[in-house]
């Protein structure tokens, strides 16, 4: 069957399950929009790249599945790079589609013309120019997976314009397989020595790939080893803020008796975090390369292991993979009073931080978070960009379930409205604040 460049691109997006798309149209890419016209891709129209690219990374966050965002070239891609670095930042799937000046004007500083590979080198997994037609189904398919393997991220493709509207007969693949990694027995059991041994265990969770699965799983886990779990900076609904177990955030604006406890601490499992500087306090917290505590270091991505931190046992695998495993095969049947204590303690330290506290002026947010705690459902996705007025909710807010905090952890301003919108259109019946 012959088609255009632009017809079996999009023909590639629907193949691989997308279903959302967020753009700002250009010229540059006249002959994707066309053949997504007949798509049974929905596509939301913004009006400025940024907004469209921190769009699609809020679908990755809420979805796991890739958010497609697709820009002009030039400005438009340059504005949309904060969406990819958002997205390299807090390991979000994300594929950034730009339109590119014709192959017969490269190198020459055509009209808007950028060269992506060097710009996009440094904050995304992967970066392409997709030089003819029938190359697209292999580099998209080779674009979804990257983009969900090992540690997520984002990935960019250019699009030649007149590359696009070449006529070419080509064969679709199949669709795209995420990989998953899972932990070894041994490596489990190796885990269960440990936790037998420690006094003072502390659990930390975050990263990508994620699921409501997991965050059962990995609460049961520390509940039936009496481990107090804690959650990476803007990560906080990776566990339920109920469960007996759970002793608050580790990011900005940690609860000093929260920090305390981490540097007190003899083992520290950590399932799903890079560590780095706001999870550890400017890396104060836990001190690379060789931490004074027991470390253990779940993850998904093998180059993160051992990349700043010497783990004393270190687990490739995902962590839902992690959490599901662990839940059945560690635990112990009786546990020493000293570490029901130490759960305890941590936990009553926590629900100490909810209490309002005295603020100047005739508006106190931290009762007006109390307000809405009670008030808004649930199942409410809280969205929020970056600045100080963040803290207030990442104090005060209990979340309860994931998938309900959309916030970027890399600190990019401007990213709680385009969230909140594209959450709204993902979950149209859940309330998005």
């Amino acid at each position: 069957m012959v088609r255009t460049g632009g017809e079996v691109l999009v023909d590639q997006l629907a193949l691989h399950g997308a279903e959302l798309a967020f753009c700002v149209p250009g010229e540059s890419y006249l002959s994707v929009l066309d053949a997504l016209y007949d798509a049974p891709i929905r596509l939301v129209t913004c009006r400025h790249e940024a907004a469209a690219a921190n769009m699609a990374e809020a679908y990755g966050k809420l979805t796991g599945r890739p958010g497609i965002c697709l820009v002009t070239r030039g400005p438009g891609a340059t504005h949309a790079s904060i969406g990819v670095h958002t997205a390299y930042h807090d390991s979000t799937p994300l594929i950034l589609l730009i339109g590119q000046v014709g192959r017969d004007m490269l190198e020459r500083e055509a009209f808007q013309e950028i060269d992506y590979r060097r710009m996009f080198n440094s904050m995304a997994k992967w970066v392409a120019q997709i030089e003819t037609a029938e190359r697209i189904p292999e580099l998209l398919a080779r674009a979804f997976s990257v983009a969900t393997a090992g540690r997520p991220g984002p990935v960019v493709l250019a699009l030649p314009e007149d590359m696009l509207v070449d006529e070419v007969d080509v064969a679709d693949p199949g669709p795209y397989r995420p990989v998953h990694t899972h932990p070894g027995q041994e490596e489990l059991e190796q885990l269960q020595d440990l936790l037998d041994q420690a006094e003072r265990p502390l659990v930390i969770v975050g990263g990508g790939k994620w699921s409501a699965q997991a965050a059962e799983d990995i609460a049961a886990f520390c509940e039936a080893n009496e481990l107090p779990v804690t959650t990476a900076f803007r990560r906080q609904d990776y566990v339920d803020n109920r469960s007996r177990v759970f002793a608050g955030h580790v990011g900005v604006g940690i609860d000093p008796a929260l920090a305390t406890r981490v540097t007190e601490a003899d083992l520290l499992l950590v399932v799903g975090p890079r560590l780095g500087e706001m999870t550890t306090g400017g890396y104060t917290l836990v001190e690379p390369p060789l931490p004074r505590q027991t470390l253990v270091h779940v993850h998904a991505g093998a180059e993160e292991l051992g990349r700043v931190y010497q783990p004393a046992l270190a687990i490739h695998a995902g962590s839902p993979e992690f959490a599901a495993a662990a839940r059945k095969a560690c635990g112990s049947e009786t546990q020493s009073p000293a570490r029901r204590a130490w759960v305890e303690r941590a936990r009553r330290d926590y629900l100490q931080t909810l209490e309002p506290v005295p603020s100047p002026g005739a508006l106190n947010m931290s009762e007006v978070l109390a307000v809405l705690r009670e008030r808004l459902p649930e199942d409410t996705i809280v969205c929020s960009g970056a600045g100080n007025f963040a803290v207030w909710p990442h104090r005060f807010w209990q979340f309860t379930r994931y998938r309900s905090q959309l916030a970027p952890t890399s600190g990019a301003m401007g990213y709680g409205v385009p969230a909140a919108i594209a959450a709204k259109i993902v979950e149209p019946g859940r309330t998005v604040a």
